[in-house]
């Protein structure tokens, strides 16, 4: 485990105590589908949405959070945030070859990624320049009838989006989720 995955396992015993009174919001998810994304290796990160959240530590996280060394400055000297600690605490792999492409903006190549995994378009008033709303999203997956095994992946893509758009990479907004990651779901086999 990684210094700040041990500092983390150390704040949490302390103040097991100083929950939040709310849990972060999370997605409703059909849980017959917990197989398929258990083989995407995503389920780790749809159980985040249901973590009580240690207000204490963050708050003292928070305090010693240092933006110009992008370090925590502890009593017991400087922590930085490593992928391992990452990796541990969201329960994500992180072997492999790493995920890049091109991003491409126009409204047509979303149209195509969309069709292709959704079997629907979203409409320009569905989008806010790059990004995919999540309303659009969450009523697409509420509609998805899964009776076959392709409905079941277009389904599950759909709920990997919107895990995207609100614990991975989600913003204060969470209004969005940037349409870049569309095509790093084309092949549900290697999603994970």
């Amino acid at each position: 485990m990684g210094y700040m995955g041990a500092i983390l396992e150390c704040g949490v015993s302390i103040s097991r105590n100083l929950t939040c009174n709310h849990l972060l919001s999370s997605d409703r998810y059909n849980h017959a589908m917990e197989e398929h994304l258990r083989f995407t290796g995503f389920y780790h990160v749809f159980q985040i949405g249901i973590v009580q959240c240690q207000k204490g530590l963050v708050n003292a996280l928070v305090e010693r959070w240092h933006p110009d060394t992008h370090t925590f400055h502890l009593p017991v000297g400087e922590c930085a945030v490593t992928l391992e600690d990452v990796a541990l605490i969201l329960g994500l792999p992180t072997n492999g070859i790493p995920v890049t492409g091109v991003t491409l903006s126009s409204h047509e190549a979303l149209e195509v990624e969309c069709l292709h995994l959704f079997g629907v378009v979203p409409s320009k008033s569905d989008c806010r320049g790059s990004f995919i709303k999540l309303v659009w999203l969450r009523d697409l997956k509420e509609c998805i009838q899964c009776i076959d095994e392709d409905s079941i992946q277009r389904y599950v893509k759909c709920h990997i989006m919107l895990l995207f758009g609100t614990i991975l990479f989600g913003d204060k907004s969470r209004v969005g989720v940037h349409w870049k990651f569309l095509p790093l779901l084309r092949d549900f086999g290697s999603i994970g």
